[in-house]
């Protein structure tokens, strides 16, 4: 079951899906982006998604390999997109805890 979240999750960003979103992380969550900033609670999560998908498109979000334990997933994937104009991509990956109702509450990328 978390690993179809997550995977639906991803797929939110290809499609520009903002009721993924809302749909996939707890009203409570933190989302760490892996150059710093942070975003608390569902409405800031939410907001930063329309944000960043009026200035850019991912292209790509493929993910090679997923593991799992207990309420964590950690993901490594590889991300492609078109920000400002400016193709970019780069490997990172996705720790992601979530609640017992199988929603994100804690997602952080490196």
């Amino acid at each position: 079951m978390k690993v179809d979240v997550i995977k639906k999750y991803f797929q939110s960003w290809l499609d520009n899906d903002v009721e993924i979103v809302k749909q996939t992380f707890s009203e409570n969550a933190l989302y760490s982006e892996c150059y710093g900033p942070e975003y608390h609670g569902l409405s800031q999560i939410v907001t930063w998604f329309e944000n960043w998908n009026n200035k850019g498109q991912v292209l790509e979000w493929t993910i090679k390999r997923i593991f799992e334990q207990n309420q964590t997933l950690i993901v490594e994937w590889y991300f492609r997109c078109n920000y400002d104009g400016k193709i970019d991509g780069f490997d990172g990956v996705t720790i992601a805890d979530f609640d017992k109702d199988m929603k994100i509450l804690k997602l952080c990328e490196f």
